[in-house]
């Protein structure tokens, strides 16, 4: 038997007055997701524990069957692992997202989705001028994709300060979301980051790259914003666990560490964004591939999550309907090709709903077919008609055993 779980990041939503009181997923047209919810068994899983931040990296470590409570040691430093950055057991790892704060409100988190290429050059800028400044003596940005950058700072320590997700609060002022200590302990590290966010200000303000873009009307990336703080983790990997050779595709950082940090093959896609224009045909062409070496594969799709961090509900359908004619429908209609028997998971990590531009914390639908099992009574994919589902409601590790069966290995 092989696995596949099939994850639209943030595809779950609410009822929208404009569809009628349904979900995006209630609206729109999927008839292949609709088939597998059809012939499979549904439930509702709850993602992210009630004292957890409601981030991707939680609700992704829950859904590939985690306790994020042991192995949660920040979002930065799992997108660093995928880009290929050394850091030691005392180094301090953020996600810092290069964004646009307007009159002094987050007008969005990405600088309007800012190119890799212009973001390296300010990222660049941002090194080249914290090189003489001895407050800044052991801190270092790494560019990454788009908005996504990561920000190091050695031998700091275990974070005990307060960081705000950028795309948690759009339209607020960023002053009163600047890094809070917990402690007296985290004092000096709050003190450090405010002062890199004043000094990139400052900086960014006047770089070519945002005067260009603010001639051509775009979003200027007019500050850096760090957030989910930590340091390296140590775990066991989904082979130890699971006892199946693991692979992941993704267009993001994130979930390709988090595969590294577990010890799952990360498969690289061409065009593989974490947008919209993702290459969804080459996911869908490689996932069969890996499916024919690997046991497992968890294949993530991101656009649903930033169109609805946008407020673009046009786009969060269109991303739905892109998920099910160009990935899954490929799937249903190729799957004989991997060689054994393959059962299909699709579900979101957490609802991203467009009215409200955050992640929330409600369960989410979700869907298991397994070959030889008599289907429930569910017709259709979305959060409504997954409440009938035979599965119940769910949450954390019960998920993944029941995608694969109960763990027999070590305790999580």
């Amino acid at each position: 038997m092989k696995y596949l779980i099939i994850l639209g990041d943030g595809m779950a939503d609410r009822r929208i007055e404009k569809l009628g009181a349904k979900t995006p997923l209630m609206a729109v047209d999927k008839p292949y997701i609709d088939s597998v919810a059809l012939n499979g068994r549904n439930g509702m899983l709850k993602t992210i524990p009630d004292d957890m931040p409601t981030g991707s990296a939680v609700a992704n470590l829950g859904v590939m069957g985690y306790d994020s409570h042991k192995y949660f040691k920040g979002r930065g430093v799992l997108e660093a692992a995928n880009m290929g950055i050394e850091v030691d057991k005392d180094d301090l790892v953020f996600r810092c997202n290069i964004l646009n704060i307007t009159d002094k409100k987050i007008i969005n988190h990405s600088a309007g989705h800012i190119s890799t290429e212009e973001s390296r050059i300010l990222i660049d800028s941002l090194n080249k001028s914290i090189e003489s400044i001895s407050e800044f003596k052991n801190v270092k940005f790494y560019p990454g994709i788009s908005f996504k950058h990561i920000l190091v700072i050695k031998n700091a320590g275990a974070s005990e300060i307060e960081c705000t997700p950028p795309h948690d609060h759009p339209g607020e002022v960023f002053t009163k979301l600047l890094v809070k200590p917990l402690n007296k302990n985290g004092e000096n590290i709050a003190d450090l980051i405010n002062s890199l966010i004043t000094h990139s200000q400052k900086i960014l303000a006047r770089h070519p790259i945002n005067l260009e873009r603010i001639n051509s009307s775009k979003d200027p990336a007019s500050s850096i914003w760090p957030w989910s703080p930590g340091i390296k983790p140590v775990m066991p990997s989904f082979q130890e666990l699971y006892g199946l050779k693991g692979a992941v595709i993704s267009g993001v950082d994130l979930i390709n560490g988090i595969g590294v940090y577990t010890g799952m093959d990360v498969i690289r896609v061409n065009g593989a964004t974490g947008l919209y224009d993702t290459n969804y045909e080459g996911k869908a062409e490689a996932a069969i591939e890996t499916l024919k070496t690997h046991d497992f594969l968890y294949l993530h799709v991101e656009a649903t999550d930033e169109a609805g961090h946008d407020g673009n509900l046009n786009l969060k359908m269109k991303c739905i309907e892109y998920l099910d004619k160009r990935i899954v429908k490929y799937i249903l209609e190729h799957k004989d090709e991997i060689g054994e028997e393959l059962t299909i998971a699709i579900l979101p990590d957490h609802p991203t709903p467009v009215e409200m531009r955050i992640h929330t914390r409600e369960p989410i639908p979700f869907i298991i077919m397994k070959p030889g099992e008599v289907p429930d009574e569910v017709k259709v994919y979305d959060e409504e008609s997954a409440k009938s589902g035979s599965y119940g409601e769910i949450e954390g590790a019960d998920f993944i055993n029941l995608l694969i069966g109960p763990l027999d290995t070590i305790a999580l």
